[in-house]
């Protein structure tokens, strides 16, 4: 059985501290389920992970929640995070939703199109706050190693990189996410409505 942290409606830096004492009585590998509310604790949690080696398996936003699953990593990989409890503003109203690994008709062409127009966001640091992929564009965060270290660099300037779970399963992909996460329906559903710009690639 998977043990939940319920950090909702706990001021920073509560919602870090809870979910490191959770894993610090878990073995390596173990799974915890953690809620959360605010953006400031999600901010501040994917950083904590980051540094201490520890993995986000999916992440899920339902309405003003986050519902993260995280395995624990390795100690070896300790290093030093900051915990911020500022109020975090997204710096993009923009969301991209990728659902196919190339762009139009033509396969061969459309995957040099849609390489280029995420090789011209990281040139002109055109930031989106999320970008979600689905259906085939899964590929592109599993399987095409070029388009993963384009992923990689967006996802260090702060671009939240999502994966379609189900998309994963399909194609099984599961275990071969290699940036991001894996998210539901409820990661481009909700920022939909939200977002003042979204992009749809297909």
């Amino acid at each position: 059985m998977i043990r939940e942290v319920d950090a909702r409606n706990l001021p920073c830096p509560q919602p870090v501290l809870r979910v490191k004492e959770a894993l610090e009585e878990l073995p390596i590998g173990s799974q915890i389920k953690v809620l959360i509310d605010s953006e400031v604790s999600l901010a501040n949690l994917k950083k904590f992970l980051s540094a201490q080696g520890h993995k986000i398996i999916s992440l899920d936003t339902l309405g003003s929640e986050f519902h993260l699953l995280i395995e624990k990593g390795s100690p070896s990989m300790i290093e030093d995070y900051t915990i911020t409890c500022e109020p975090v503003e997204k710096e993009s109203p923009l969301l991209i939703i990728v659902a196919s690994d190339h762009l139009g008709e033509d396969k061969e062409l459309g995957k040099l199109l849609l390489k280029g127009f995420f090789e011209t966001l990281l040139a002109n640091n055109f930031l989106p706050y999320r970008i979600f992929f689905m259906n085939t564009g899964v590929k592109l965060t599993t399987l095409e190693q070029s388009f993963i270290e384009i992923l990689v660099e967006l996802e260090k300037r702060g671009v939240e990189i999502l994966s379609c779970g189900t998309c994963l399963k399909h194609y099984g992909l599961e275990n071969s996410l290699k940036v991001g996460y894996r998210g539901g329906s409820e990661s481009y559903i909700e920022p939909l409505f939200s977002s003042t710009k979204v992009i749809y690639l297909r």
